[in-house]
C-alpha cells in the first residue's frame, strides 16, 4: 500500500473513533476531503472560503485526531483486539480440522461473525 493510501486509510480510522470530537466545519471537510475525495478549491467553492483555510482547517483536524490517539489510544486497542480474534480464530481453524465438536465449529463461526463486524 502506498504512503498516501496508508495516511488515507489511518485518518479515517482515528476519524471514525474520534470524528465526533472535532468541530462541525472540520467534521464537513474532513468528510468531504478523505470521505468523498473532494479537491481543497471544489471544498473552498462549497464553503465560500480560500484553499488555504481549507488546507489549515483539515491540517488542523488532523493534528487534533492524532493528539486524541495519542492521549486515549482506541484505535491502538481496537487493532490489537482485532489481531486477537483473528488469531483465536486461526487456532479454532487448526483445532477445527481435527476435531468435529459442534461447540469448536460453533466458537469459530461466532469469532467469524464479529470479526465480520469489526472489519466493516
Amino acid at each position: 500500500m502506498s504512503k498516501l493510501l496508508e495516511k488515507v486509510a489511518w485518518i479515517n480510522l482515528l476519524n471514525d473513533f474520534y470524528g465526533q470530537l472535532l468541530t462541525r466545519r472540520q467534521q464537513d471537510f474532513m468528510e468531504l476531503y478523505y470521505g468523498q475525495n473532494l479537491s481543497l478549491g471544489e471544498i473552498a467553492g462549497e464553503f465560500k472560503v480560500t484553499r488555504q483555510a481549507v488546507h489549515d482547517t483539515l491540517k488542523r483536524a488532523e493534528q487534533l485526531l492524532n493528539e486524541y490517539e495519542s492521549k486515549l489510544g482506541l484505535v491502538e486497542k481496537f487493532n490489537n483486539e482485532r489481531n486477537k480474534l483473528a488469531a483465536a480464530a486461526l487456532l479454532l481453524d487448526e483445532y477445527s480440522s481435527a476435531c468435529k465438536d459442534d461447540r469448536v465449529l460453533r466458537a469459530r463461526q461466532i469469532l467469524t461473525e464479529i470479526l465480520d463486524m469489526v472489519n466493516k
